[in-house]
């Protein structure tokens, strides 16, 4: 028996509405990935730790600009109806839709990342089945200014789960692609050294098992010590010169769900 049907109607838990998503639109051929919160508890066990457990308000993907016409109809199949005003405006970077039961919002990003800095994923969509790479999910996150204690849960989450390292492997912190990215953007690198610190700080406060939290500790040392050694571009050269006297971020005008 044919179970489209089921597939009509989105799942009351955000994060199998997510996984359903992902794995609906692989069999269609539309590589999209999950990002945010959802994407964290996906690739993270320790999000599911009393500790470092939050809720999630909603879904968020991310998938090719070039897409954009496929990714509307194969979402209303899904059962979500499309922000057609906001797609028209915006359609060339996101896209909104919301459940058609429910109007639980659904944003899908095309190509890129973007709030306090940019960061270009569409060479990264086809490393990992179900999200960004985990490099990039840690930078979606470590680039924001405004930071809160849901960005700091996750990133909490991330490294405690999983190790930055130069070895190829998906559930490793990829420090070529970090610092590669941050190597060529001075405002994008102050940002994630400033996000680094707070985080040390938001672990040492929290009552977290304290071999967690020394993982955690250590990881963000590693990443640290992995900017102090990288390369970085003439770009990133110049920018440093004129350091905090000319911001060096943008403020989003549409709030993070």
């Amino acid at each position: 028996m044919s179970q489209a049907p089921d597939r009509l109607a989105p799942l009351a838990d955000v994060r199998d509405e997510g996984l359903r998503i992902v794995q609906a639109a692989d069999e269609r051929g539309l590589p999209v990935r999950l990002i945010g919160g959802v994407a964290v508890w996906a690739r993270c066990p320790s999000a599911m730790l009393p500790e470092l457990r939050r809720d999630y308000g909603d879904v968020d993907v991310i998938g090719h600009a070039r897409q954009s016409r496929e990714l509307t109809p194969f979402l209303e199949s899904m059962g979500y109806q499309p922000d057609r005003l906001f797609n028209a405006i915006h359609g060339a970077q996101r896209l909104n839709f919301a459940d058609a039961a429910t109007g639980r919002s659904l944003d899908v990003l095309l190509d890129k990342f973007v709030m306090s800095h940019e960061l270009d994923l569409r060479d990264r969509l086809a490393v990992d089945k179900l999200t960004i790479p985990l490099a990039d999910l840690l930078l979606t996150n470590l680039q924001v200014v405004q930071i809160n204690d849901k960005d700091m849960v996750d990133l909490a989450a991330m490294l405690a789960d999983h190790e930055p390292a130069t070895a190829t492997g998906h559930e490793n912190i990829d420090l070529r692609r970090f610092t590669n990215v941050l190597g060529r953007d001075w405002g994008f690198e102050h940002t994630v050294r400033l996000n680094l610190a707070k985080l040390r700080e938001y672990v040492a406060g929290r009552e977290l098992p304290e071999q967690l939290a020394a993982r955690i500790d250590e990881r963000i040392g590693a990443l640290l010590s992995a900017l102090d050694s990288g390369g970085k571009s003439v770009g990133w050269k110049l920018r440093n010169q004129v350091g905090e006297r000319v911001r060096w971020y943008e403020l989003p005008e549409e709030g993070r769900h």
